[in-house]
């Protein structure tokens, strides 16, 4: 007579590497540190905008949406550093090796990090961008800034918001894992995402300024705009980029983390 094998109760499942992840994300002080402030960003800087908004300031033909949320460029900056933190933080302390201990297959280990990243700050900064959003609105809604969630292309901005910074973040995180340093992801962000498209920006060349259009920063600002902006991409587009941009930083990560030791 022969009988099934029990599963052992310690193998390793999908399930069990993302809460393994998800638990180390959110007992870091440096997580919620991150988090929090771009929270206290986008917030603050959103019912600042509102409460000290005057016709003759110079922000009237601003897009309300890219004005109320103004703050996520800041909190830009915070889950930058939080991606970051995510990969290249464990290599600097070690704790990488005991990681891939644990997972052998090692890209499990970079799946699970980038969906529970991603489902966490996406999560985090669309609430916030929908409260401060109508906290804003209350002290604009008798100003030419005045706007509904329900108005054409708000909520889709509202989300494009976050969405954008979102992938911001899931960059450098895929970087933290390529560079497996955190000064050198976040000086490779700075030089290769924000600086770059500057520079380049000053060619003389139209394939050029075409072409910078789709960097992660440019991208991410059209996804949060409810109308259209001059000399940009359309959302579609956009957001195709940056899943382009993502995809190729993590996928880059992905080869180099079966090839190299931890």
């Amino acid at each position: 007579m022969t009988t099934t094998p029990l599963p052992h109760p310690h193998r390793v499942t999908p399930a069990r590497v993302l809460r393994s992840e998800w638990h180390k994300l959110r007992t870091l002080r440096s997580s919620w540190i991150a988090l929090g402030l771009a929270v206290v960003f986008v917030l603050g800087v959103g019912v600042l905008m509102g409460t000290t908004y005057t016709p003759d300031g110079g922000d009237s033909d601003m897009d309300t949406v890219i004005l109320v949320l103004y703050g996520s460029i800041l909190a830009s900056l915070c889950t930058v550093v939080l991606g970051i933190l995510v990969t290249a933080g464990e290599y600097s302390t070690g704790l990488i090796r005991a990681s891939l201990t644990a997972v052998p297959r090692r890209l499990p280990v970079l799946w699970a990090k980038a969906a529970v990243f991603t489902v966490t700050v996406f999560t985090a900064m669309l609430a916030t961008a929908l409260v401060t959003f109508v906290v804003a609105q209350l002290f604009l809604h008798d100003t030419e800034q005045a706007a509904s969630l329900t108005d054409p292309g708000v909520l889709r901005a509202v989300a494009g918001n976050a969405a954008g910074t979102t992938f911001l973040g899931l960059i450098a995180l895929g970087l933290g894992a390529l560079l497996r340093s955190v000064p050198g992801a976040i000086g490779a962000f700075i030089g290769g995402v924000m600086i770059l498209p500057e520079v380049l920006n000053t060619l003389p060349y139209d394939a050029v300024e075409t072409a910078v259009r789709y960097f992660p920063t440019q991208a991410a600002g059209v996804l949060g705009s409810a109308t259209p902006l001059p000399d940009a991409a359309s959302p579609g587009p956009a957001l195709l980029a940056l899943v382009l941009w993502a995809s190729a930083t993590l996928g880059s990560a992905a080869v180099l983390l079966r090839r190299r030791d931890a």
